[in-house]
């Protein structure tokens, strides 16, 4: 029998690799927040024209350069492993953050933010892979929430630095994203302690040798009936879900300054709730039951609880207390709703040579569908508020309805008995 501290040590080291692997979704989210904090003191020190900032949204790690990297990131992933990917991809990323740390003209911000999204797509697939692979048998849905925690404290730490860094203007941002480099810099260090997946080692090692056999992990087996299927699932729920999450995020400071001229002061903090919010329901809820729990049933209160947060601001006057219900009902439910059972499904419905791959097409299409999108959102406000918000109610049972419908029963599963049922069924 192992003692007691030998058995902590194995499950210390999942936790270890579960957050350095995790820190992935941290800088992801960051790095949006940050670019669109700073995007009015680009505008105002580079004299950027409405093109070019739609064109840097367009292009930046909230959308089209982090679908282009996933895709890429996630075949690379599947072929040469995990740990090479995850290690060098933040390499990557400081060098594309450092363009911004030190960019003087508008042509400098745009070629940086462009290979920060670049990275931070890579970096998805290959971290969320190794989540799952790592993880516990009965804890892969504590373990995936983990990284959602990450991702909601990013923006928490960023919005907390530029709130306090206001009074140095661009010099305050700069400082920002060098925090974000550093990070970067020294996550590559640490991962390079990390072991590779053993579930992917071995599923290479089992992989036919005999040239005449086809080759598991081959890209066209991930267009089968079956892969298509679960990729057109998982793709429609977390697609209608970002559309409104990526409009919400636009529309938000409208929100803040229409009802009473809010201060930045009070706009950071309401936002602050929010991201804290979101992480304690991550924590409380998610973690603590989507191992246990029918999955279904609690990705259904999720929709249904965003879907009434949503539906108050098109029904109701613009006041305070009711954009902090609002902040409220969607945070709770988003925290243990369509993105933390996208990152938990997605890397339980595909066989392990082909896990990254189909996360990396999935994530290329929403975030790419998303940029795209993010060239009608000024045209959408122009329609008004509550037209914008029933669209955005739209999405969310659009979003709903397809989680709910099709969600998987995969709880107390191991990756192995799923990818059992995946051949039984194929």
């Amino acid at each position: 029998m192992p003692t007691s501290s030998a058995a902590a040590e194995p499950r210390n080291e999942d936790w270890k690799n579960t957050i350095l692997a995790g820190l992935a979704n941290y800088i992801d989210a960051g790095s949006i927040v940050a670019g669109s904090a700073a995007l009015a003191l680009w505008q105002e020190a580079y004299k950027l024209n409405n093109d070019l900032i739609g064109l840097i949204a367009a292009f930046g790690p909230n959308a089209i350069s982090a679908g282009v990297g996933a895709m890429i990131g996630g075949r690379l992933c599947d072929l040469f492993g995990r740990k090479k990917i995850y290690q060098y991809d933040m390499l990557f990323y400081a060098f594309g953050m450092l363009w911004l740390v030190f960019a003087v003209n508008a042509w400098m911000v745009t070629l940086g933010f462009f290979l920060v999204g670049l990275a931070v797509g890579a970096d998805i697939p290959a971290s969320w892979s190794l989540i799952a692979e790592m993880a516990p048998k009965n804890e892969r849905g504590k373990h995936s929430g983990v990284a959602q925690v990450l991702w909601y404290l990013g923006p928490v730490v960023v919005l907390l630095m530029f709130l306090i860094l206001t009074p140095l203007g661009l010099l305050g941002a700069r400082i920002v994203f060098a925090h974000l480099a550093i990070l970067a810099i020294a996550l590559t260090f640490l991962r390079s302690r990390m072991q590779e997946s053993q579930r992917w080692l071995a599923a290479q090692e089992a992989a036919p040798r005999d040239t005449a056999q086809p080759k598991p992990g081959r890209i066209r087996e991930l267009f089968t009936r079956q892969h298509i299927g679960s990729m057109a699932f998982l793709s429609g729920m977390y697609l209608f879900w970002n559309l409104w999450a990526g409009t919400n995020g636009f529309f938000f400071p409208y929100i803040l300054r229409t009802v009473g001229d809010q201060s930045q002061a009070v706009a950071v903090a309401v936002q602050t709730l929010s991201f804290l919010l979101g992480m304690a329901s991550i924590f409380f809820i998610f973690m603590k039951l989507a191992d246990r729990v029918n999955q279904r049933l609690l990705f259904g209160i999720s929709a249904v609880t965003q879907i009434i947060g949503m539906s108050l601001l098109a029904l109701f006057p613009l006041t305070l207390p009711l954009a902090i219900l609002h902040v409220f009902l969607m945070s709770i439910g988003g925290g243990f709703g369509a993105q933390s059972f996208f990152q938990l499904w997605s890397s339980e419905m595909f066989p392990t040579l082909l896990r990254s791959t189909a996360q990396g097409v999935m994530f290329a299409v929403v975030r790419i569908a998303l940029g795209i999108f993010s060239f009608f959102v000024p045209a959408l406000t122009a329609t008004g508020f509550t037209t914008l918000a029933w669209i955005l109610v739209g999405f969310l049972v659009i979003s709903g309805v397809i989680g709910f419908i099709w969600a998987p029963r995969n709880e107390g599963k191991s990756l192995e008995e799923l990818e059992a049922e995946l051949k039984a069924a194929a």
